[in-house]
């Protein structure tokens, strides 16, 4: 079981970060001003500024003992939990496969498991429906927007 705290200040240091990596990659990028204007790295680093700022908001109301929803003491069951980890388990490994097997393949693998496997859809229409999804990005992305999604290490062994 996790407790309504816990999951809030694990919420608020991710967030916050996630918010300090921005902040610090927008400085390699440039802040202020130059003879051009506005430098790159402006917008990004005043946003991570503020996810830092409401993280660390949420991170004292997170301490800070109160009568408010932080002070629940169950937020997600085992049997919650189980379903969170069915949700996250198969887009990690959508994630890592990018790499591997390519958007197309690993976008069309990733509909197929979380359709067929735990029979939501039968194999055939899930076959046809992860077809109709790297279909979908191919034409989208490299024909409308001329824009290359990864192709992965299969891709590039098999020559495209």
């Amino acid at each position: 079981m996790i407790s309504r705290r816990t999951l809030e200040l694990a919420t608020a240091v991710l967030t916050g970060s996630f918010g300090v990596s921005v902040v610090v990659s927008s400085l390699d990028n440039g802040i202020g001003w130059s003879s051009a204007g506005v430098d790159a790295g402006t917008f990004p680093f005043l946003t991570g500024i503020i996810v830092v700022l409401g993280s660390l908001y949420n991170l004292v109301r997170g301490v800070v003992p109160a009568a408010t929803l932080a002070s629940v003491p169950i937020a997600i069951t085992s049997i919650e939990l189980r379903r969170l980890v069915g949700l996250f388990v198969p887009a990690a490994i959508f994630v890592a496969a990018i790499p591997l097997a390519g958007m197309y393949v690993a976008s069309a693998l990733y509909v197929f498991a979380v359709l067929a496997i735990p029979r939501h859809q039968s194999v055939t229409r899930a076959l046809a429906m992860a077809g109709a999804t790297a279909l979908a990005l191919y034409l989208v992305f490299e024909r409308m927007f001329q824009v290359s999604l990864p192709r992965g290490a299969l891709a590039s062994a098999l020559g495209f």
